[in-house]
């Protein structure tokens, strides 16, 4: 069963920001339903409705496992991507710190998403190490290799894929010492294709694959040396009373997503391919992230003489919800840090998304729509 393009901010809107979160895929919602019946107890008691509680987010942990290739047992449910993230990636730091003598720091990319970004300006130690990428946002494997080895890293962080361009990071091809430990933020690239096999924690996030906002996944990979940076047992779930409705709704949408993966991914990457080359031919226009080693479903282009939040704006009038990463959006008032690092347009970006049931028609009255905002704001007639 496939999302609906249409389920937007208002009637008749085509959602075209599926990067930023999803609604709750119909494989979900059953499921959910049916938990609340049931997943209600608390899952560490011994009582018949606590081993049932038990009993469901286990299998709603195995299902995860598998779709993510780890072991039930590595896999940990969070209230969010971002809590995900912060102990994920501080507790392999909290395990390491001051490992071969000297500060302590992380080796990183720079378009990492913002929640490993403040993870690391948070950690102590502060000899954190920022890798350049090229202009297609990928870091190179032999300088993070390099990197890695100098004394005191504690961990490298390198995303599986970017948010907001799409660029796949060469994950497989690291090569680190066998003491460092890896971090993937893997929440923009779960159920967009393949995953990287090479990581010591990996980190996801629930809403962006269709499954209920709240519901974070942190995997830690046996024998990694990982500890719980934050008061609470030394486990990688979250803190607080477990989501057993939300965990198992996670992983029946992230199962669903899964089985139609490979036919909705071909089709999505040959409506990005032609909505890039709609949109490279328009004027003062660049499309941004690597042509072809992408997600197949997300597409960033940056739009000389126009205001990044002026275009989303003109956009959402048309009937089409989209997303920016321009200096004075409502969120930030900042530029997007990934689109800096990669020395693009820092203003003017739009970033489209496709759900699994965009249509080529979408695609094509979209491109229409961007050219007729971008003419009539730099004539000034919006």
């Amino acid at each position: 069963m496939q999302h609906d393009s249409s389920a937007g901010p208002g009637a008749g809107a085509v959602y075209l920001d599926s990067a930023s979160s999803l609604p709750l895929h119909p494989a979900a919602r059953e499921t959910l339903l049916a938990a609340l019946e049931r997943g209600y107890a608390d899952p560490r008691r011994l009582h018949r409705p606590g081993r049932d509680a038990r009993l469901l987010i286990d299998n709603a942990r195995s299902a995860v496992a598998e779709a993510l290739g780890a072991h039930p047992d590595e896999v940990g449910f969070t209230g969010s991507g971002t809590e995900a993230v912060h102990l994920g990636l501080s507790g392999l730091v909290h395990a390491r710190r001051g490992a071969g003598g000297g500060p302590s720091g992380v080796v990183h990319s720079p378009v990492e998403h913002s929640s490993v970004l403040h993870a690391v300006d948070w950690l102590p130690g502060g000899a954190h190490h920022r890798l350049d990428v090229d202009r297609t946002g990928r870091v190179d494997p032999a300088a993070v290799d390099a990197a890695a080895r100098r004394p005191g890293v504690t961990a490298v962080a390198v995303q599986a894929a970017n948010q907001e361009i799409g660029t796949r990071q060469p994950v497989d091809e690291l090569d680190l010492p066998d003491e460092v430990p890896l971090f993937v933020d893997a929440a923009a690239a779960v159920g967009h294709g393949p995953l990287p096999g090479r990581w010591s924690a990996l980190t996801a996030s629930a809403h962006k694959w269709g499954g209920p906002a709240g519901v974070g996944v942190l995997a830690v990979r046996r024998g990694t040396r990982w500890r719980r940076p934050f008061p609470g047992e030394d486990t990688v779930e979250g803190d607080g009373f477990a989501n057993v409705p939300g965990a198992l709704a996670a992983a029946a949408a992230l199962q669903a997503v899964r089985a139609e993966e490979a036919a909705v991914c071909a089709r999505q990457h040959a409506l990005v391919d032609r909505l890039r080359d709609r949109v490279a031919a328009l004027p003062d226009v660049e499309v941004v992230g690597h042509p072809s080693d992408r997600l197949p479903h997300l597409v960033t282009f940056s739009c000389l003489y126009v205001p990044g939040d002026e275009l989303v704006a003109a956009l959402d009038r048309q009937g089409f919800a989209v997303a920016s990463g321009s200096a004075c959006t409502a969120s930030t008032l900042e530029p997007s840090h990934v689109l800096a690092a990669i020395g693009a347009l820092t203003h003017g970006n739009v970033r489209v998304s496709l759900t699994a049931s965009t249509s080529e028609a979408e695609v094509d009255a979209f491109c229409a729509a961007v050219a007729d905002a971008l003419g009539r704001l730099r004539e000034g007639l919006l």
